[in-house]
């Protein structure tokens, strides 16, 4: 292990949901679905894919994430880095997002990991350790929601 990926932390949430895989890998890479839980974005789930989240700006935050999907193995694992965008670009947290998805006997475990927080990425972290609890509350909304 390198002193920098010593020095990184991450944000894992995990849950187990009552559906299908290929139903959670639906809200996961469809637009419109990952609209409802997490934010306005242009994804396509295609490896090299470069696109944004877009929320409201607010304070110390332009609003825009800047991506890249690194993986797409339908089904069971989605990652894309999760970077700052504009001013926030140059010093701001560079990290990765990665799903995975595990059939369970009573559905499928989600866990979500992001990761690559350095220590001067403190808020930002606080920040997705806050935000990702709910927004997994969210995804197994719209979930739960579709057919």
């Amino acid at each position: 292990m390198t002193k920098l990926a010593a020095a990184t932390r991450s944000v894992v949430v995990e849950r187990e949901m009552p559906h299908p895989t290929e139903k959670i890998w639906r809200a996961l890479t469809q637009g419109p679905l990952i609209e409802e839980w997490l934010m306005k974005n242009d994804f396509q789930p295609v490896v090299g894919h470069r696109f944004n989240f877009r929320a409201e700006p607010m304070p110390q935050w332009n609003g825009v994430t800047d991506c890249e999907v690194l993986v797409v193995e339908p089904n069971k694992r989605l990652s894309y880095s999760w970077d700052g965008s504009g001013e926030e670009a140059a010093t701001g947290p560079k990290t990765v997002v990665t799903w995975t998805l595990t059939q369970t006997k009573g559905g499928t475990l989600v866990r979500m990991e992001q990761s690559g927080f350095r220590p001067e990425d403190e808020r930002f972290y606080q920040g997705a350790s806050y935000g990702w609890q709910r927004m997994v509350g969210g995804l197994k909304r719209v979930v739960a929601g579709l057919d």
